[in-house]
């Protein structure tokens, strides 16, 4: 059966893929570190909520792939899938469950460190917005869920080993150029996506960081000028 090369992979799908990747690994370092680097923590996370922002509107305007209406399946698919009826580029079944996983919890992640705060001396960014109490059963739950987000990542990374080096079918590579090889007869290369669903998407990311960031609270009031507070 003949085959031929097709784009499976845009551009913004790839970038989000990798820059995510290191955030989080950069997010887990800084937390666990804590101290001084909370305030890198913190940008971090802001980061991270603009990626998944970036990503679940890059989910409807993307190109075809790149679409959850492309991938994300009812459980026959799921179930024709492990019984190896199943072909086609892009998710498989499967895999659309692990990128629904791992989004949700990293959703929870940066929702939550958004209100969170360290015992000692850091706040996030909406931290007011909430009680001391709720801010702490929160700030317990990030801490829980980043070991769940491990865990995840980590399932996620055993699974591209074992489907690139045990069953020959590489997903590393193709994640950095895009390309994938398929039978002519089906190969059809990603459409959509292009410009305009981009800066759209972008505008949502950039948006999702500002209020993130406390774009619209109202803004802190001005401190006294010098020499209105007596010394005593």
């Amino acid at each position: 059966m003949s085959e031929r090369r097709v784009l499976v992979w845009d551009l913004p799908t790839r970038l989000f893929h990798w820059i995510l990747a290191l955030l989080v690994v950069a997010a887990f370092v800084t937390g666990l570190q804590g101290g001084g680097l909370m305030e890198w923590h913190g940008r971090i996370g802001l980061l991270i909520l603009g990626l998944l922002a970036f990503r679940l509107a890059w989910g409807v305007l993307g190109s075809s792939y790149a679409r959850f209406g492309q991938f994300v399946r009812g459980p026959s698919a799921v179930v024709a899938y492990l019984r190896g009826r199943w072909h086609g580029l892009g998710h498989s079944p499967l895999a659309a469950l692990s990128v629904l996983a791992l989004l949700a919890t990293l959703l929870l992640q940066a929702l939550t460190g958004l209100v969170a705060n360290d015992d000692i001396a850091f706040t996030g960014p909406l931290y007011e917005l909430v009680s001391a109490a709720a801010s702490d059963r929160l700030s317990g739950l990030h801490r829980q869920n980043a070991w769940l987000i491990g865990t995840l990542v980590g399932l996620h990374l055993c699974a591209i080993l074992v489907y690139t080096f045990l069953r020959k079918d590489d997903l590393i590579r193709p994640m950095i150029h895009g390309y994938r090889n398929a039978p002519s007869e089906t190969a059809t290369s990603a459409t959509g996506g292009g410009w305009l669903a981009f800066l759209v998407a972008l505008s949502v990311a950039v948006a999702a960081v500002w209020i993130g960031d406390g774009g619209l609270l109202p803004p802190a009031p001005a401190p006294p000028p010098p020499g209105t507070i007596p010394t005593w």
